[in-house]
């Protein structure tokens, strides 16, 4: 049987071949599915091994924030809504929607309250955002806690929870918080 780290070698120099994406001046609020910067500006950006030695140690923050899908609208009556179960990395605190690029007041508060939950509200407690990879939503939330909350050991994990699962690491299923 071949391991899927077998198949991705194959294709990893064209990939490593594609254009930068810069990294923007501000948050990004249309296109939450693409490439992603390879840099954050007063974080850390990790790659799967980095996060992986990072969760092992059981002194740093997990913050997931992959947005939840909401209940459609219409539903035809008797229609039984369930919510998508989330697979993510252990120990891990699901912050749903505060990725995004502009927040409402709500949003914003759940936010700074799920990092006061998972840091003690120590602004220099590690915390590790992410999300899916390609996904905008991690390096908006990351860029969110360190220019306004104010967060100082703040990591990236731009390949979340694809890339955590690519390399077979453990798994849980998460509740939002």
């Amino acid at each position: 049987m071949i391991r899927a780290a077998a198949i991705l070698a194959l294709w990893l120099p064209v990939a490593a071949t594609a254009q930068p994406v810069p990294e923007p001046d501000s948050y990004e609020t249309e296109h939450y599915r693409g490439p992603v910067p390879v840099s954050l500006t007063g974080g850390t950006v990790v790659d799967n091994d980095a996060a992986y030695a990072l969760w092992k140690t059981g002194q740093v923050a997990f913050v997931d924030v992959l947005p939840r899908a909401p209940k459609p609208e219409n539903l035809p009556e008797g229609t039984i809504w369930r919510d998508q179960p989330r697979h993510s990395i252990p120990g891990a605190i699901w912050l749903p929607n505060v990725g995004y690029g502009a927040l409402a007041d709500v949003t914003d508060a759940y936010f700074r309250d799920g990092m006061k939950q998972v840091t003690g509200g120590d602004p220099d407690y590690p915390v590790v955002f992410f999300c899916l990879r390609e996904c905008w939503m991690s390096w908006n939330a990351a860029k969110r806690a360190i220019e306004e909350y104010g967060y100082t050991h703040v990591f990236w994990y731009p390949d979340g929870t694809d890339g955590w699962t690519f390399e077979e690491y453990p798994t849980a299923l998460l509740v939002p918080s």
